[in-house]
């Protein structure tokens, strides 16, 4: 993401995450676009790492090196159709991928969306004075949170151009991937329950898996498994832990503004309160202006103080439920002491 409008684009994204998702206690989910661009783009050599093993799991073949460029394939022609891509890389000495996380159907058909995105890819890479034969091959590659192919649980789905009956390919040079990660379902549930091993899954299978149940409670012990397991997925995991830290500051960052708010405007109020109680007061016993004064200052001293207190004992407890949460859902006490501020005494005996 080295352009700049691009960059100031997704940072905005990247709060507008963190304000729907503020006081959630749950794990970020990777299908959503945001996240899983960050956790592939970022500047960091995890996400880099996670980028190249994760692609040569998708193309079958070794990735060397990655370059992510620029997101909106511009048109060949003014007032074209200019898509803007998930993630957009070139590698293997100009070859090229674009990788798409979809989380639901739209109404655009999937397949056709596929083979435009795909010719777009070919498309920039045409320059005057090359010849046919130097086209470098590309790869459309859709993540799917939902099933295009109900007839069939292949996972992946492979497409070429082919001649209709004998099935030669007309050409090397394009390949479109579907994964609907929720045919998975099954496999998930087989391997939790004992009675498939991990170990059946393929690179392509586990990178599914990793990105459509990581954010799920009954797979923690398969995610940590697998991050053990494949140092791309490790290198992925990285990437996403710190999105998520940056999420959860971003988070305290907001409470405190929210709270520092609410401080100020109980303030108001019993300032409020206090004045005009103590003007009913002073002139139901006839008590000096200067009196007045002084009941009114010490009321509001009062009220202020008391209401305050309450606060601190509300915003105790609200802290305390937070901390026992995040302990039931397994984040480690350093996670839960940076978030809630408590000791690591007082986590452990939640």
């Amino acid at each position: 993401m080295n352009n700049l409008w691009e960059r100031r684009r997704f940072l905005k994204e990247l709060e507008r995450l963190a304000k729907e998702n503020a006081g959630q206690d749950k794990p970020l989910c990777i299908m959503d676009n945001i996240v899983f661009k960050a956790m592939l783009t970022s500047d960091s050599e995890d996400s880099r790492e996670a980028l190249r093993h994760l692609l040569s799991a998708c193309t079958r073949r070794q990735v060397s090196g990655v370059q992510v460029k620029n997101s909106e394939l511009l048109p060949a022609h003014l007032g074209g159709k200019s898509p803007r891509l998930d993630v957009n890389v070139t590698f293997n000495d100009g070859e090229a991928a674009d990788l798409e996380m979809q989380i639901d159907k739209t109404a655009d058909n999937l397949q056709d969306r596929a083979a435009f995105y795909a010719a777009m890819l070919h498309a920039v890479q045409s320059r005057k004075g090359h010849a046919y034969k130097e086209i470098k091959r590309v790869y459309q590659v859709f993540f799917l949170n939902c099933i295009l192919y109900p007839h069939s649980n292949k996972l992946p789905r492979r497409y070429y151009y082919m001649e209709e009956e004998e099935h030669d390919r007309l050409t090397e040079t394009s390949e479109i991937i579907f994964y609907e990660m929720p045919k998975l379902e099954q496999r998930l549930q087989d391997i939790l329950a004992g009675k498939v091993d991990m170990e059946t899954l393929s690179k392509e299978e586990e990178w599914c898996m990793y990105m459509k149940y990581r954010h799920e409670a009954r797979a923690v012990k398969l995610i940590e498994e697998l991050s053990r397991k494949e140092e791309g997925i490790m290198r992925a995991e990285r990437a996403v832990a710190k999105i998520d830290r940056d999420y959860w500051k971003a988070i305290q960052k907001m409470n405190e503004l929210k709270n520092s708010m609410d401080r100020a405007q109980l303030r108001y109020d019993a300032r409020e309160e206090g004045l005009r109680e103590g003007r009913a007061e002073g002139m139901a016993e006839g008590m000096a202006e200067g009196m007045a004064e002084g009941m009114a200052e010490g009321m509001v001293k009062g009220k202020a103080e008391g209401k305050a207190e309450g606060m601190a004992e509300g915003k105790a407890e609200v802290i305390l439920e937070i901390a026992g949460k995040m302990k039931k859902m397994g984040d480690p006490i350093e996670k839960i002491q940076t978030v809630t501020g408590l000791p690591a005494e007082t986590i452990e005996h939640l």
